[in-house]
C-alpha cells in the first residue's frame, strides 16, 4: 500500500496518507487562485481515516464558489496550506499535492471550475524547459 507524506515548508505539520487518492483534481476557481497565489490549485483526497496528523494548525474557514465551505489548515509558522476539510465531502480530507513535493504524484483526472481557467493554462506543455542554475 502506498504511503506519502505532506508536510508545510518547514515541516512542523504532517500528514501521513496512506493508499490512493480517491480523486485528484485541479481547481480553477477564484478563490483556489487567491488561497494559493497561483492560477490553480492540485488537490488530492484522501479518506479521512486513512490520514495521520502531527503538529500544529491554525485554521481558517471559508465559503468556495460552490456556496460549500471548507476549513483550511495550514501551518502558524510557515504559513503554508497543508490540507482542508470539505463540509460538501464529511469524511475526507483534501491535501495540496505541492505539499508532498513529490514529481511522481499521480496526476489529476478531473479539473473542476473550468469557465475561471486562465486561458493560457492549456498552453503550458508547449513551453520549452529550462535547465535552473
Amino acid at each position: 500500500m502506498a504511503r506519502r507524506t505532506a508536510t508545510c515548508g518547514c515541516g512542523q505539520l504532517r500528514l501521513g496518507c496512506a493508499g490512493e487518492p480517491v480523486r485528484i483534481s485541479i481547481c480553477h476557481c477564484l478563490e483556489c487562485q487567491k488561497r494559493t497565489g497561483s492560477v490553480f490549485a492540485v488537490q488530492a483526497r484522501f479518506a479521512t481515516d486513512t490520514v495521520t496528523i502531527a503538529g500544529r494548525s491554525s485554521r481558517w474557514t471559508r465559503v468556495g464558489d460552490s456556496g460549500a465551505a471548507a476549513t483550511f489548515h495550514f501551518c502558524p509558522d510557515c504559513g503554508s496550506t497543508v490540507y482542508w476539510e470539505p463540509s460538501a465531502f464529511p469524511g475526507f480530507v483534501s491535501v495540496a499535492v505541492g505539499s508532498f513535493a513529490d514529481p511522481d504524484f499521480p496526476p489529476p483526472r478531473v479539473s473542476v471550475y473550468e469557465e475561471r481557467r486562465h486561458r493560457w493554462t492549456l498552453e503550458l506543455a508547449a513551453l520549452p524547459l529550462e535547465h535552473h542554475f
